[in-house]
């Protein structure tokens, strides 16, 4: 990787919108150099980012310089993402259809046991206990763009270690003062840790009572799987006036004839005694794509969650395929359109991809709590500044697999080439 001289001009004119979040210009300079390097350097740890760095006309003592700006400076880094929020909302009016899509991921550190937020538990994919921190992420998609306008992650739940030593650790006849107090304190911080502690679906609900209240994105509905579904993140998108479509666990009870069934129960059924109300139905995903699946659908009620319409989907026409479970609080929507909307909960997939890939979740080195935040923030930022550039290349980079459309490489390049001139200019 050849070296980065200053910021390239695409990226500088993009974080210039964000210049009031920041303090002194010196420290806007670091975090715009670390941001270019998020994108740029193949390392993107601090160290590896600020050794690409070329420094004019002076430069900084050391890497420190660089970490105290991002990290541990005194920047308003809870204003980033709702100013974030607010720049974006432009890009997302008038283009058709936009949902926002929960989902939370995994962002693996085989290296990184004393990062904030890393837990050694087991992995199911890789079948194994791994170290990983739970990343839970708000992404608003259209069919042009997609951006990444939250990234929080959970804070690890340590409450059966405390539990098994403070039961080891039990003073059993200490009347000492100070073995009393320190003893207070223990009790303290476990009720601290346990009250401060958010599951994940508590952090979407969370999520939503953020983003409704600023009104960024009034027309953009919620899309998400079973495991960020229940009641509460329900309620608090209904309160605003949006509607969302969940995918649903097939063993969850719905009341079908007069009795509770499970899903699978109905769809068996439906499958074997009622082929013929399995339709065929053109569906236009977010990609342009268009395929045939069947669907059922019917308004029925479920337990706690009162009566919803249910969407049963096979994407053969035999139906002998395992089928999808939908769910969503709109009564009077067609299968085509819940269909459609919840085609958009993948865009979460595409920023997990392109936050561990290109920004680095997974191999940034930082430790404390506010320097993790930041950095999955300010990886937002890079995201949806990549986004925002234009793809200038050559007709031999204009690969045949896009189909003529830009690609991400392709903005990447152009960025490179901004850092290359730079380059050139320095040295001429």
């Amino acid at each position: 990787m050849l070296p980065i001289v200053g910021v390239p001009d695409t990226l500088r004119h993009g974080l210039a919108a964000y210049r009031d979040v920041f303090c002194r210009a010196e420290g806007f300079d670091h975090i715009s150099r670390y941001v270019s390097g998020l994108i740029l350097s193949p390392n993107k740890t601090l160290q590896g980012i600020y050794d690409l760095q070329v420094w004019e006309p002076t430069a900084p003592r050391s890497r420190r310089a660089m970490h105290e700006a991002v990290f541990e400076a005194g920047w308003a880094a809870d204003r980033l993402m709702p100013r974030h929020r607010e720049l974006l909302a432009p890009s997302h009016r008038g283009r058709g259809r936009e949902v926002i899509s929960l989902d939370w991921t995994y962002a693996h550190h085989e290296r990184g046991l004393h990062i904030w937020g890393v837990k050694n538990a087991w992995e199911p994919v890789d079948k194994r206990q791994v170290p990983y921190q739970t990343v839970m992420t708000a992404v608003i998609a259209n069919r042009v763009r997609l951006d990444g306008i939250e990234a929080i992650v959970q804070q690890p739940n340590w409450q059966e270690e405390e539990l098994a030593y403070l039961s080891a650790s039990g003073c059993q006849g200490d009347d000492h003062l100070e073995g009393a107090r320190e003893r207070l304190l223990e009790l303290l911080h476990h009720r601290l840790h346990r009250l401060s502690y958010r599951k994940r679906t508590e952090m979407a609900c969370d999520m939503v009572e953020q983003l409704e209240p600023e009104g960024h994105f009034p027309q953009a509905h919620y899309a998400f799987d079973n495991g960020v579904l229940n009641l509460e993140l329900c309620r608090a998108i209904e309160k605003a006036g949006k509607h969302w479509v969940s995918e649903l666990e097939k063993s969850r009870l719905l009341q079908w004839h007069g009795r509770w069934q499970r899903a699978e129960a109905v769809a068996a059924g439906l499958r074997q005694d009622h082929a013929a109300s399995f339709r065929p139905l053109p569906v236009r995903c977010r990609n342009g794509e268009t395929k045939t699946v069947w669907a059922f659908t019917k308004v029925v009620r479920l337990k706690r969650y009162g009566r919803k319409r249910v969407v049963i989907v096979h994407e053969q026409a035999d139906l002998q395929d395992t089928p999808r479970f939908l769910l969503t609080d709109t009564r009077h929507w067609e299968s085509r359109r819940v269909i459609e909307t919840w085609s958009y909960r993948w865009t979460s997939e595409i920023f997990h991809e392109f936050g561990k890939q290109v920004c680095g979740w997974e191999a940034a080195q930082v430790r404390k709590e506010e320097a993790v935040k930041r950095h999955f923030r300010l990886s937002c930022v890079a995201q949806s500044l990549l986004q925002s550039a234009p793809a200038s290349g050559s007709e031999a980079e204009r690969f045949a697999f896009a189909q003529g459309e830009v690609t991400i490489g392709q903005k990447v390049r152009t960025i490179a080439r901004d850092a290359l001139k730079n380059l050139l200019q320095l040295v001429e």
